[in-house]
């Protein structure tokens, strides 16, 4: 276990899918509590990140609101990070279950020296996917004052060491790591790849 955070960020408006997908059953349990489940036994504490707590109060995780709200996933950095007792923390969206925890542990082993460690496929990075330090909350607060809200908006302003997937040997099928599940298809396709 390592001593740092999971943060997991459940503040989106699921507009898409038309219902909050992260209640949405994946398995035997809710796609939240399938990450959540996931996580537990890597980091002693898991922060859920959202602006409707009283939806996952059943859930073994400390829950937290944005405290500068509406501004998309960059406000649940900012929250989580906040929130945190550690330095470094694993950040996921919760709509993508399907975690592999060698994979996040090779992630973490790479922070030390770094304010974020993200993966990337060519010059498509995986921000919701990452290990990020709280030494990142004031390039974070700057963006969010500025009305920069991409994700990635701050990594110019961190020291981010990228992990380039399509050559990294010993991990299989990155490609359902990253699968997002925004859409009530995807949630179908979800589903047949929990089957196999």
């Amino acid at each position: 276990m390592y001593e740092a955070a999971g943060i997991v960020l459940a503040g989106g408006k699921s507009t898409r899918m038309g219902t909050n997908k992260a209640l949405l059953p994946l398995g035997p349990e809710s796609m939240l509590a399938t990450i959540v489940t996931a996580l537990q036994p890597l980091f002693p504490e898991i922060i859920v990140v959202t602006n409707t707590p009283a939806c996952y109060r059943q859930l073994p995780v400390r829950l937290v609101a944005d405290v500068i709200p509406g501004r998309g996933p960059l406000s649940g950095f900012h929250a989580g990070l906040l929130a945190s007792p550690c330095r470094y923390n694993f950040i996921v969206a919760c709509d993508m279950p399907f975690l592999a925890p060698d994979f996040i542990s090779y992630l973490m082993e790479q922070a030390p020296g770094y304010d974020a460690v993200v993966p990337r496929r060519g010059e498509y990075r995986q921000p919701l996917h990452a290990v990020y330090s709280r030494r990142c909350l004031k390039a974070i607060e700057t963006c969010l004052l500025e009305g920069s809200y991409q994700a990635f908006a701050f990594y110019p302003r961190v020291r981010v060491r990228y992990i380039d997937i399509d050559r990294l040997p010993g991990f299989s099928d990155l490609d359902r790591v990253f699968f997002n599940i925004n859409t009530p298809a995807d949630m179908e396709r979800a589903r047949r790849l929990l089957d196999r």
